[in-house]
């Protein structure tokens, strides 16, 4: 699924991890209410990975013929994705699939699915994206990078799944990024230049926002000092995450060991743009900017802005972090 056209046409192969590794959109109370009318009935039968991927599938092609009224049903009311650093709800993103025109050739492919579930009516799904053509936005037309790394949060409505963010990466060596910046990727003032025709929606405040805030500040404190004890608290039993090299972690055991590992040396940070959004009375999505100052991979990342989108689930009377996604 291709719901980011600038994602698609000027994906930017910086460097970070995690928190620059490490996810939503407000909605109705009685919306969120419909997705959980049924908490006195039996649970329902949890999604399969290949039937996540169908829907990912219907939702490219979709995107491929410039069908943006599909997405009108498609993504949930809550939906929530980060475009050129501006947090984008359903209606942002519906509006510029709108004016978006592509050219694939036959022969495109989604591989590799993996699901990780969030709670009983939220899902996660990661997969491997295949394609040949480009794309035309906003007069622009860009060869489609290949491949890629995507992400879909899937959330229960009813007896529908919707798309609640939607997030994809370049899949590159991490070691070979500053090379291929040399190549022609996109510097990060190109991208934002690009999208000042996307006029994005303010978020809407959320009570949740703080919480998960305080939450997410304490991961990336954890990340930080390389505390796995620290780490495996303040994260829920199942977890998964794509960091912006496009590597997919699939469990706790390998997120921890990455982001504990000698891959970075972080010595402080800074996260703003907070924004949560109530998925349901238990998830929440929340999107961010981060800055740190230390190095990632041997390269300096103290310039490097990090939009980060993380999945939280609340047991008991805690905000767990369950699922990330990072935008360079």
């Amino acid at each position: 699924m291709i719901f980011n056209p600038r994602h698609v046409l000027l994906i930017l192969t910086a460097a970070v991890v995690f928190p620059a590794c490490a996810a939503h959109a407000g909605n109705a109370p009685d919306e969120t209410a419909n997705v959980n009318s049924n908490a006195n009935k039996p649970v329902a039968a949890a999604p399969t990975a290949d039937a996540l991927l169908a829907l990912d599938k219907q939702a490219t092609e979709a995107y491929i013929k410039g069908d943006a009224k599909f997405f009108e049903s498609f993504l949930s009311e809550k939906f929530v994705m980060h475009e050129g650093g501006a947090r984008l709800s359903k209606t942002d993103a519906v509006k510029m699939i709108s004016g978006v025109k592509c050219e694939v050739k036959e022969g495109w492919t989604l591989t590799e699915p993996q699901m990780s579930k969030v709670d009983n009516d939220t899902y996660v799904l990661s997969y491997r994206s295949n394609m040949e053509g480009s794309c035309t936005a906003d007069g622009k037309t860009k060869k489609l990078p290949s491949p890629v790394r995507a992400a879909t949060v899937w959330a229960r409505n009813g007896e529908r799944w919707q798309a609640a963010f939607h997030g994809e990466n370049l899949i590159v060596d991490p070691k070979a990024a500053s090379a291929a910046d040399k190549q022609g990727e996109p510097k990060k003032d190109d991208k934002a230049a690009a999208n000042t025709n996307t006029a994005a929606a303010s978020a809407p405040a959320n009570p949740i926002t703080n919480d998960l805030m305080a939450a997410e500040n304490s991961v990336w404190e954890a990340w930080k000092n390389k505390d796995a004890k620290k780490v495996e608290d303040l994260t829920a039993k199942e977890i998964a995450f794509v960091n912006i090299f496009g590597t997919y972690f699939a469990n706790k055991a390998e997120a921890i060991k990455d982001w504990t590992g000698a891959t970075c040396d972080v010595t402080s940070f800074t996260l703003t743009n907070g924004a949560a959004t109530a998925v349901s009375p238990t998830v929440g999505i929340l999107t961010l900017t981060g800055t740190v100052t230390g190095t990632c991979g041997g390269k300096d990342i103290s310039a490097q802005k990090i939009y980060g989108n993380s999945v939280y689930v609340k047991e008991g009377d805690a905000w767990k972090w369950a699922f990330g996604f990072n935008s360079p």
